[in-house]
């Protein structure tokens, strides 16, 4: 059984611990001490980093059996360079540092910034959860404390009025700067006292309370008092299982999202030429504007298009098409556009009968688009397998028309390749009319 320095003092920076066992695995070794203050991932909190003696420990884990195993990297250090040998200055490792040792005592660290991050949010949780009980008699079902962000579930939804009366409440007690006590007491007691939400287990029960405004149990590490929490803020929340999930961030993670969105909103301001409280309304109107020049922009390659295919089409090739031997007209071109481009132009030059387009891009690998006109005995997307089959990419499409990408191959190998493609294809006549 580890004695867990965190349980009553979770301002524990540094403690010496005795080594209990010491286990290898996967490149590791996994320690466990007489006492730790290092917390271990557990109801929603994640676990403590820090150093033990020159280790580090890189996860904590609560075992059944009432032990904590730290986790710790083993490995050697960069020794001085040393001067030997005719082929001069080589780099000589250092020796390994002694693994630990059971009953050698060593000296724990902990990484003092995420703890107390820790513990500012996950104290700012209470309060948050506490808040939106008093005000609503809305339950908090979970909690989890993520890397960036920390987030409640609540067993309904709130509206956003409700969800700022909860906050303000919240920001209430921080700003009170209120005492949280540890306390510990038995299931019987426990049964006496107006917890918060009933302990999911039984024997000797540790409880958080801030005074006057939240009583609830739980083995995380908390703040001293409420201030130390420094502000509650709740950044976004949506639907989530029948119930409402918000994101919340407290004191420095707060401090953090603020600096982020201040300075997105200094951007936005310059960029637009716009107070920060006319930011949406100014967006709003590029978004029209945007949209209405796309349309003009649609609309103008339209007329171009049609305008290209004539070209194209006039300068056609005059080619025999199988088993009918009628005469059909092949155009077989690179032309600087993207998919939307190229399909716009084949389609505008298979309207007119009797008409095969092969248009590739400039771009290379190439994208291809491949068309017919009605009638025509050649099928698009017998034409688009074969050339991705000898260039690669990919593609699909119809007898009418088939599009595709990645064909890495120069641009007169492509053309080359479309027109000994097509012609077999034609003098097979094999296609889904």
């Amino acid at each position: 059984m580890t004695d867990r320095l965190y349980y009553t003092d979770p301002y524990f920076r540094t403690f010496d611990a005795r080594v209990e066992t010491v286990e290898r695995g996967d490149g590791r070794l996994i320690v466990t001490l007489d006492r730790t203050a290092f917390y271990p991932t557990s109801g929603g909190q994640p676990f403590d980093t820090g150093t033990l003696g020159a280790f580090a420990v890189v996860d904590v884990i609560d075992r059944d059996d009432g032990t904590i195993a730290h986790v710790i990297e083993i490995g050697s250090r960069p020794g001085p360079v040393d001067p030997a040998g005719p082929k001069g200055p080589a780099l000589q490792v250092a020796p390994r540092t002694p693994h630990p040792a059971p009953g050698t005592r060593l000296v724990g660290t902990i990484d003092w910034s995420r703890r107390f991050d820790h513990m500012q949010q996950h104290t700012g949780q209470h309060v948050l959860s506490a808040a939106f009980d008093h005000l609503f008699g809305a339950r908090t079902v979970s909690f989890h404390l993520g890397a960036a962000a920390s987030t409640i579930d609540l067993e309904r939804e709130m509206t956003p009025a409700e969800i700022a009366a909860a906050e303000d409440e919240a920001n209430r007690i921080v700003w009170e700067d209120r005492p949280v006590v540890v306390r510990f007491v038995t299931a019987a007691e426990a049964a006496t006292l107006p917890l918060r939400k009933e302990p999911a287990r039984g024997g000797t029960l540790r409880l958080i309370d801030v005074e006057g405004f939240d009583l609830s149990a739980c083995g995380g590490t908390h703040v001293a008092r409420t201030g130390g929490i420094g502000v509650i803020a709740v950044a976004s929340w949506e639907r989530f299982k029948g119930g409402q999930r918000l994101e919340f961030l407290c004191g420095g993670r707060a401090l953090g999202r603020f600096r982020s969105m201040r300075d997105s909103v200094t951007a936005g301001v310059r960029l637009l030429s716009a107070l920060p409280e006319e930011l949406p309304a100014a967006i709003a109107r590029m978004q029209a504007d945007a949209k209405d020049q796309k349309r003009a922009i649609v609309a103008l390659q339209t007329e171009l298009s049609r305008f290209r295919a004539e070209e194209l089409a006039a300068s056609a090739e005059e080619v025999p098409l199988e088993p009918d031997a009628t005469i059909g007209r092949l155009v077989l071109r690179v032309i600087d556009a993207d998919a939307n481009g190229l399909k716009a132009l084949a389609s505008a030059i298979t309207v007119k009968p009797g008409f095969i387009v092969a248009l590739f891009s400039t771009s290379r690998p190439a994208l291809v688009v491949v068309a017919r006109s009605a009638g025509v005995a050649v099928a698009s997307n017998q034409v688009l397998t074969a050339l991705t089959t000898k260039f690669g990419g990919r593609g699909g499409g119809k007898p009418e028309l088939a599009q595709g990408g990645g064909l890495d191959a120069a641009a007169d190998a492509l053309l080359e390749a479309a027109r000994a493609v097509i012609a077999v294809i034609s003098h097979r006549g094999t296609e889904e009319m």
